[in-house]
């Protein structure tokens, strides 16, 4: 890696020249953690047992090499995590719950039907997030879980919300770090509604309910988490943005930011301000949308750049949760968890790369015209060569020698299956 390490050389230079120290940048780099999420590496499938999704949920393509059971899944998750630098978590669903076979509803789940996971998040020593499941699920199907008027339905979905909660603090615990554990329903209405009330005050008091078990934060951080629209509540959603942040707000949560539930010209960098101005912390959903809420493999955009930028320069990394959610069945499911995690973490180093106090000064300085000659410039400067000196000292492939690995284990496992 003779050339690595000279190319790395100029580019520390470089940096020092306009005041950023590279060392430095890797160092916190390596400490800012990323959740991958568990449904990239099988379509969203979970091990219930095979039904079709629903709740506005779409995966499109039929890549071979999906994996079919937890082990399998673990096993591609291994792979992706050693191709990606880093500090790392594993986000998980409720209906990845490992039951050994019995029927076991959603609303009677419990810790020990992820001991599984987290014997292997142990073995790792990364952490874990959880999401509840409402979706996919015969009461899932009339459109309305925690806001349905259906009293029977609705309390169902509640103590679904409890159990996951206790799942979650249960990870927290054995693993030493807080569990985020996220709450999104995909509860809405195809056509314009006549009410749009009753269902939001049915899911304030459904959220009440949940959240009334006092669970430590040392364990668990509970998250809420918005969509603009999904298939099937085209016009009408009750989990809106505004109801969430005035939830969270209220109740002291972390508010969910999913840069694919907004609208197409809405950008969620320029929510982390304005949300953090008034809560402690929040959960990013870091996904990449083509026209909707598609769900396509985060890259290296303008919008992941901006993301970075607002979490770094504002010095946010211990007030943002970063997670990934997308899911692609149309490429090697292994290679999207790959890309996907390497992008937002060049996005971030690439933010740690700027002369914050520089640009802030020529700002409060009102000097225009240096920010954005600065900030154009800094465009062309050597990042490239930092990450991949970044790479070499975080023992993982540099360059697209990672995509070497992959097309092996597709040759060699993913094809058998």
């Amino acid at each position: 890696m003779k050339n690595v390490d000279k190319a790395y050389e100029l580019a520390r230079e470089r940096y020092a020249e306009i005041g950023v120290d590279t060392d430095a940048a890797m160092a916190k780099l390596a400490e800012i953690p990323i959740s991958l999420h568990c449904w990239q590496g099988d379509d969203v499938g979970g091990f219930e047992g095979s039904r079709e999704l629903t709740g506005g949920i779409q995966v499109t393509g039929n890549y071979p090499g999906k994996a079919r059971t937890p082990s399998e899944l673990r096993q591609d998750l291994d792979l992706a995590m050693n191709m990606i630098p880093g500090k790392q978590r594993l986000n998980i669903h409720a209906i990845y719950a490992e039951t050994d076979g019995e029927k076991v509803e959603r609303n009677q789940l419990e810790p020990g039907h992820f001991s599984n996971w987290i014997d292997w998040a142990k073995q790792r020593g990364i952490g874990l997030d959880f999401n509840g499941s409402f979706f996919s699920h015969p009461l899932a199907d009339a459109g309305a879980t925690l806001s349905s008027a259906d009293a029977g339905i609705r309390n169902f979905w509640i103590e679904h919300g409890m159990a996951c909660r206790r799942i979650g603090a249960a990870m927290g615990k054995a693993l030493g770090a807080p569990a985020v554990t996220n709450i999104w329903i995909p509860d809405g209405s195809k056509d314009i509604p006549v009410d749009r009330l009753a269902p939001r005050l049915r899911l304030k008091d459904s959220l009440d309910r949940i959240l009334s078990e006092k669970i430590d934060s040392r364990h668990n951080l509970d998250a809420v988490e918005c969509k603009l629209f999904g298939i099937g509540s085209e016009s009408y959603v009750v989990g809106s943005h505004e109801f969430y942040m005035g939830y969270a707000v209220k109740n002291n949560l972390l508010l969910c930011l999913d840069a694919g539930h907004f609208h197409p010209t809405e950008i969620i960098s320029d929510k982390i301000t304005s949300a953090l101005t008034f809560l402690p912390e929040i959960l990013l959903h870091v996904s990449r949308g083509v026209r909707w809420d598609s769900d396509h493999v985060v890259i290296l955009n303008d919008e992941l750049y901006a993301i970075a930028q607002e979490i770094i320069r504002h010095d946010f990394c211990g007030r943002v949760h970063i997670g990934l959610d997308y899911f692609d069945a149309s490429i090697n499911r292994v290679a999207a968890w790959v890309i996907g995690c390497r992008a937002m973490n060049k996005a971030l180093l690439s933010a740690l790369l700027e002369p914050v106090a520089k640009l802030r000064k020529l700002e409060c300085d009102g000097d225009f015209t240096s920010r954005l000659a600065i900030l154009e410039e800094l465009k062309s400067m050597p990042s490239g060569a930092v990450w991949d000196y970044y790479c070499t000292k975080q023992q993982v492939p540099v360059g697209e020698a990672w995509l070497r690995e992959v097309k092996s284990y597709e040759a060699n496992v993913l094809s058998k299956r």
